[in-house]
């Protein structure tokens, strides 16, 4: 198992729970990735709480959801009782779930919560069930510009950072950062076409705080 198993935990808490869909995810869907026929099958790493089902399901497609946490998918389950064969709890950095292949997959920073050789493992998985063309959005994949990187703890990789004491890195297990180089490495087998760097300062109250984070489509080549 690779994934960070803290999660299970935080859900179970009832913390870390997003209802709202994601602005950036839906944006770039709709900008590059925007369904144009039917049957098209999407796949959502990290579906969490399930923030972002209602937006495919206006869209008509065919949506397949994996979370590591178990208690996640039994609350998601009770939301949406027809999904049964599309929710799975599950380890996508071993194994996709589903049988077919997907025109798209989408990720708000959940492979981020795993090291290197986790989100290399699960890239190239994907890599083989995506049809040609196919694509995957990375929304908020965390950037070493992201003034957290410097907090944690390494482990397993110079990238991998644990050891969060506050914020909302603590309990979480593994967070994984990027710079540009890391990123089209581990993407190497894909071709990026869209990659926008996000920064976010805080200026008042004046922490030191600073968010940084990486939003792109990188295609099956």
């Amino acid at each position: 198992m690779n994934f960070s198993t803290e999660w299970d935990g935080r859900y179970r808490g009832l913390t870390h729970f997003s209802l709202w869909p994601w602005s950036d995810l839906v944006a770039y869907v709709m900008r590059y990735a925007r369904p144009v026929e039917a049957g098209f099958r999407v796949l959502e790493l990290g579906c969490g709480a399930g923030p972002n089902i209602p937006f495919f399901a206006s869209l008509g497609v065919e949506y397949y959801g994996i979370d590591g946490s178990p208690a996640i998918i039994e609350r998601l389950l009770q939301r949406f009782p027809a999904m049964k064969d599309n929710l799975v709890a599950g380890d996508f950095t071993e194994q996709i779930p589903f049988a077919g292949d997907f025109d798209l997959v989408v990720d708000r920073s959940s492979l981020t919560h795993n090291n290197s050789a986790a989100i290399v493992a699960c890239l190239k998985a994907l890599h083989a069930r995506l049809k040609p063309g196919g694509k995957f959005i990375g929304i908020d994949w965390f950037s070493t510009a992201y003034s957290e990187f410097h907090k944690g703890v390494a482990i397993d990789d110079a990238y991998t950072r644990t050891g969060y004491q506050d914020g909302s890195f603590a309990g979480v297990g593994r967070v994984h950062f990027s710079d540009r180089a890391h990123l089209q490495e581990l993407f190497k087998h894909f071709e990026i076409t869209v990659l926008e760097h996000k920064n976010i300062q805080r200026e008042i109250p004046d922490q030191a705080w600073h968010f940084a984070s990486w939003n792109f489509v990188a295609e099956k080549a």
